[in-house]
């Protein structure tokens, strides 16, 4: 059993709550360029503790996408609370894109670059595609976005704003633009803004 399965001590919850909370800012700030010796040394930590706690810097890009990922369903159910169809697609569309603005390995986890390693999470995808496609078919059913919509255009969806959000292209308005431009062009004509 490695120290990642073990309940850990204290001290050594502590240490890897202070690895994370570096990489997490490092990551945010660098990208996969952030390299272990700078978290080592941000967080105050030696790298053989650091090592212990991760042996790769792929192993602490997975731990922190998979603790970020855990509230993803809770996110989705939230949204299919809301009662307009289309408002809960448009909810759950932006949750999720806020929930990875900032957090720079998370963005590229989600846009499929790297390695990471979902295993332990299946359940909590899974749950997270049936209630979002629930609400994509509510949606679609009423009017509110085009009638071709599918669960499989929402990672689509997800991969170009965060694109945006990541890379932040010179004189772009931002990931939020780029998200209001995607949803005018699968709003349905029962949600379709007016021009101008």
């Amino acid at each position: 059993m490695s120290e990642t399965e073990r309940p850990l001590r204290a001290d050594a919850r502590r240490n890897r709550a202070r690895i994370m909370a570096s990489a997490r800012e490092l990551f945010a700030q660098r990208g996969r360029e952030a390299q272990m010796e700078e978290i080592a040394a941000h967080c105050g930590l030696g790298m053989g503790t650091l090592y212990r706690h991760f042996p790769s810097k792929q192993a602490l890009l997975t731990a922190m996408v998979r603790e970020r990922y855990e509230g993803m369903a809770d996110l989705a159910r939230a949204a299919e609370q809301v009662s307009d169809p289309g408002e809960a697609f448009e909810t759950v569309l932006r949750s999720y894109l806020e929930a990875a603005d900032g957090d720079a390995s998370f963005q590229l986890a989600l846009m499929g670059a790297g390695d990471i390693q979902w295993e332990g999470l299946e359940q909590q995808k899974a749950e997270f595609g049936e209630i979002v496609t629930r609400i994509i078919d509510r949606a679609v059913a009423a009017g509110a976005v085009r009638g071709d919509l599918t669960y499989a255009d929402f990672p689509l969806l997800t991969r170009g704003v965060m694109s945006t959000m990541y890379f932040r292209p010179a004189g772009s308005a931002g990931w939020r633009r780029h998200l209001e431009l995607a949803l005018d062009g699968i709003r349905g004509d029962a949600r379709a803004k007016p021009a101008g």
